[in-house]
């Protein structure tokens, strides 16, 4: 009976022992990360990047946890690069518009060439990125880059034509500023989030975006006309990037599940995009918004007014020693190569 006792004496320490290494190994392995962007939860990018994220946990059986932050909870949409390059979160989403002059080369994507939808731009946003490796991203890891449909101009009144541009204030960020001003329009830097109320007070009367704005942020219900300028239509290159430190630190294999499970990702965005796209058409149609299609001598009118802007960029960017000509003829000969599937 002694020698039980004993033996039950030495053993069960050893057992709870066990437990708690066992306990505290499992604690050590497990990878938090804290994942942020200004979009709301409710947006279609919102559901998507949490099925990314769960994939990447579940290849990982369960060692990666995504923690996420919406709607500008943790870092605003122009805050979010910084605040990843300085670790206030391990990954985040932005849009490149948001932050001008940060991303010179990637500025190239965002011009207006014409765009006939979001996969297109999705593709051409990555081959970019794979060919030219531009530096602006180097202190990061971009895990994913991924493009909205042609951004398009919303209007309070009716625009047919160039001349009904004229003097039009019109919502824009950083770049699509450019696209306004040289139609004619009067361009006013915001957010998209701050878009939906500046368009009911007046603050603005017109807004550049692609036509998933309408029903994501709600749009159509401030505006009433779409006139479809996809001729010009730029877009808006959005990363998900995370902390260099933080992505050093993640053993190989769980980088290799990152890679692959983000290169999975970007055609799944750009059709996000394209669904969006086609679902807000029906919406704005439904609600008895107009949906007005420029002429074929009207367009080729929207296009070389919109030339200058070209030419200015590639002068900008030159001057800061990046071959702009050479981004610029690349954006176009994808844009062209897309455009004939």
């Amino acid at each position: 009976m002694r020698s039980g006792k004993l033996c039950w004496a030495v053993v069960l320490p050893l057992v709870l022992l066990g437990l708690r290494w066992t306990s505290t190994t499992a604690s050590a392995q497990e990878i938090k990360l804290k994942w942020s962007t200004f979009y709301p939860v409710a947006h279609p990018l919102g559901p998507m990047y949490q099925k990314w994220g769960d994939e990447i946990s579940k290849r990982t059986n369960g060692k990666v946890k995504i923690s996420y932050f919406f709607a500008g909870t943790l870092l605003k949409g122009n805050e979010l690069y910084e605040g990843v390059v300085k670790g206030a979160s391990d990954m985040g989403e932005s849009v490149v518009g948001y932050t001008r002059g940060r991303f010179p080369a990637m500025e190239s994507i965002c011009l207006p060439m014409g765009y006939p939808d979001a996969m297109n731009a999705t593709e051409i946003a990555n081959e970019f990125y794979k060919k030219f490796k531009p530096k602006e991203f180097e202190d990061t890891k971009v895990l994913l880059l991924h493009a909205h449909g042609p951004g398009i101009l919303h209007s309070k009144k009716p625009v047919h034509k160039l001349e009904d541009v004229q003097g039009l204030k019109i919502r824009s960020d950083s770049y699509s500023a450019k696209v306004a001003k040289a139609l004619g329009g009067v361009p006013v830097a915001m957010t998209m989030a701050e878009t939906y109320e500046s368009l009911q007070k007046g603050v603005v009367e017109a807004t550049l975006s692609p036509l998933e704005a309408m029903q994501t942020w709600k749009q159509a219900e401030v505006v009433k006309y779409t006139t479809d300028s996809r001729v010009v239509g730029y877009t808006s290159v959005f990363y998900c990037v995370m902390n260099m430190k933080k992505w050093n630190s993640l053993p190989k294999d769980v980088q290799k599940v990152f890679e692959e499970v983000s290169a999975e990702y970007i055609p799944k965005f750009g059709a996000l995009w394209d669904y969006t796209e086609e679902e807000a058409r029906k919406y704005v149609l439904a609600r008895g918004n107009t949906i007005i299609t420029l002429p074929k001598d009207e367009a080729a009118k929207w296009v070389k007014a919109v030339e200058p802007v070209m030419d200015e960029y590639v002068k900008d960017a030159e001057s800061k020693g990046l071959p702009g000509k050479e981004y610029v003829k690349f954006v176009q000969e994808g844009v062209a190569k897309y455009s004939k599937k």
